[in-house]
């Protein structure tokens, strides 16, 4: 059996939210069109791994949440429906380009906490998050999550 991991998944609250994975129960992390993302949930995601469910472009952007992966990597189904922004015409059945996998909501946070305040606390500064800032998946390490869960639980 492999070992958990841990990552950092984030969406614009305007798009797909926190109350929105809450109300919904589990959803395909899909839309993602980045190379790098779309290889972690090919390559690495397992289910029962844990995210931190991170709300960019907004103010500030913080971790308002965890989620757990729930499914193994499938095609993104998204990438073949000419209607969906994430259509790619280049991208077929027999060799999808773009990958998701399942998330389920596990915990809505009461105090999200903001990138200033990851970045000030001690254990966090090598977070990809920082140096990765653009990636809207990021690898979390174990003590990394359990730096952030003691904030949470603060």
């Amino acid at each position: 059996m492999s070992e958990r991991k841990y990552w950092l998944c984030k969406s614009e609250p305007d798009n797909y939210s926190i109350s929105d994975l809450e109300r919904d129960g589990e959803t395909p992390w899909d839309g993602v069109r980045n190379y790098a993302a779309r290889n972690f949930m090919r390559d690495e995601m397992t289910p029962g791994d844990l995210c931190f469910f991170y709300h960019s472009n907004q103010k500030p952007p913080s971790i308002v949440g965890i989620m757990e992966v729930s499914s193994e990597p499938y095609p993104d189904a998204l990438q073949f429906d000419p209607d969906s922004k994430y259509f790619d015409e280049k991208s077929t059945e027999s060799d999808p380009r773009w990958i998701n996998v399942d998330m389920k909501f596990v915990k809505k946070l009461d105090n999200p906490i903001g990138r200033d305040a990851l970045k000030a606390e001690p254990g966090l500064q090598g977070m990809e998050l920082f140096r990765l800032g653009r990636l809207s998946i990021t690898h979390v390490t174990e003590d990394e999550w359990n730096v952030v869960n003691g904030m949470i639980q603060s």
